[in-house]
């Protein structure tokens, strides 16, 4: 889904004043990062490691578990690719709405693809379907949600002959209580997605890891590229993790602000889903979110995201993140604003 992600800033060159589109804070000050990169300059003039493996070393230091536990890649989207190549012509069950590159990896490499709605999953769907994999999101997006962890745990260990890929990629902005990696790993049936691009708010460097038993990482790491991870992502996440905890990200805060704008949102009439993390769906009760998307940008430089091609979703569907508390008022006012119009 190249064309459809959120935070397509690069589509409005400096106009974007805030970016709601991302589900990533935008209030951190990543100065000291830079400062280190720029000491840097023979990551320009030298070829990363083949393998990030002094990353994956860091993070099994960090975590603390077995180093052959983890597979770091180019974001978590990477591990996504190689996951469904390794796993070809599968059957898979995709939880909708949710990320995309699930079902895109999925039909790169032919699988069949069954969806499961977000309502469905805790009802047993993965029980009566029995698929070779199972992807979920957890917080899902665009949806919020966290799925109980107890009742998770269950399914998986009820369906020991699937594969579950869960993507806790917001996890560090979630509220609700998701899956440990202990969870992960005293199991042989489960794939755990990470993101240092959420965590530490880095996007642009593109920084994911895999936590699963020996046994499945050493079949990720085969079918890795050679340098898919860049020598400044390399440096930046032994930075990043080496300095975590001047990295601390406010979730209740950000939780209690989405909240907030839940409930204005829908004194306009906005349906609004409840959520446990940052981020809420929204759907406009007539009108197309893609024009609101533009005239928001383009009169205030105020960019959210339109949900439309999520699975299950239409046109009237859009996806903001919490911000700072002016910022997210000024969202709403201008929303109120072209809602009269």
């Amino acid at each position: 889904m190249i064309d459809g992600h959120g935070d397509d800033v690069f589509r409005y060159g400096g106009n974007v004043k805030v970016n709601f589109s991302t589900n990533i804070h935008q209030g951190v000050d990543h100065s000291g990062l830079m400062r280190h990169l720029a000491s840097c300059p023979r990551l320009l003039s030298n070829y990363p490691e083949p393998e990030p493996v002094s990353v994956e070393k860091k993070l099994s230091e960090t975590i603390g578990i077995p180093v052959d536990d983890i597979i770091v890649t180019n974001g978590a989207t990477e591990a996504i690719y190689l996951i469904a190549r390794k796993m070809q012509g599968s059957r898979s069950a995709v939880v909708v709405p949710t990320f995309r590159e699930y079902q895109d990896a999925c039909a790169m490499y032919a699988h069949t693809v069954r969806f499961i709605p977000e309502c469905e999953v805790l009802n047993g769907a993965f029980v009566d379907l029995k698929p070779n994999l199972a992807w979920l999101c957890n917080p899902n997006n665009p949806t919020g949600r966290v799925f109980n962890r107890e009742v998770l745990l269950n399914i998986i260990d009820t369906c020991s002959e699937t594969l579950f890929v869960v993507d806790q990629a917001y996890a560090d902005y979630s509220v609700g209580d998701v899956l440990e990696v202990s969870d992960v790993l005293s199991r042989k049936n489960v794939i755990m997605l990470q993101s240092l691009t959420k965590q530490f708010a880095v996007p642009g460097l593109r920084i994911g890891y895999a936590v699963a038993p020996s046994e499945i990482i050493s079949g990720l790491r085969i079918m890795r590229m050679p340098w898919s991870v860049n020598s400044f992502a390399i440096e930046a996440s032994h930075y990043l993790l080496e300095h975590r905890k001047d990295y601390s990200i406010d979730r209740y805060q950000l939780h209690e602000e989405a909240l907030g704008m839940s409930k204005a949102l829908r004194r306009l009439g906005i349906e609004c889903q409840d959520t446990d993390c940052n981020f809420i769906l929204c759907r406009l009760p007539e009108g197309n979110a893609s024009q609101l998307k533009e005239w928001l940008m383009h009169r205030y430089g105020l960019l959210i995201r339109d949900a439309s091609n999520f699975e299950t979703l239409d046109h009237a569907y859009f996806r903001v993140a919490a911000q700072d508390h002016e910022s997210n008022e000024l969202l709403i006012k201008c929303i109120e604003e072209w809602m009269s119009l």
